[in-house]
């Protein structure tokens, strides 16, 4: 099948799908005769697998180890197991990360004094134009200092 047709398929870009050759975690294809790529079954369900990971918010490095596993059918589950665990600690991470942005997205609605006051005196525009305002580092910006 053509690359249009694997993306119908898969309902995945045409451009996605060259980035993930690109990358590697898609095979190349072979080409016929008017150097169109063929994509075979195995590309469909590579890329079937892939979709599927980037819906669990996976990482194409994630995603590329995975793919490695699992070319070794014989191999153990182990490591498979032992990723996805990394993968839910992550997840967890970014859960607590944005438990913090809402408590503190809350904390400046509340200087809101329900939207009577004019633009100049805006508690929400007043904090968030305050240097030193008090308020330590987001949760955000600590992680990016990191």
């Amino acid at each position: 099948m053509k690359i249009g047709e694997l993306a119908k398929r898969t309902g995945c870009p045409v451009e996605t799908i060259r980035y993930y050759e690109h990358q590697g975690l898609l095979p190349s294809p072979s080409r016929n005769n008017s150097n169109y790529r063929l994509y075979s079954q195995l590309h469909f369900e590579r890329l079937t697998f892939i979709r599927n990971c980037r819906v669990l918010d996976m990482t194409l490095e994630e995603i590329g180890r995975l793919l490695a596993m699992h070319d070794r059918p014989h191999a153990s589950c182990a490591l498979i197991s032992t990723l996805v665990k990394e993968h839910i600690a992550h997840v967890e991470a970014r859960i607590q990360n944005l438990q913090a942005l809402h408590a503190q997205l809350r904390e400046l609605l509340g200087r809101c004094k329900g939207g009577s006051e004019k633009m100049a005196y805006c508690g929400i525009v007043l904090q968030l134009s305050s240097h030193g305002s008090g308020s330590s580092l987001s949760t955000a910006e600590k992680n990016e200092l990191k």
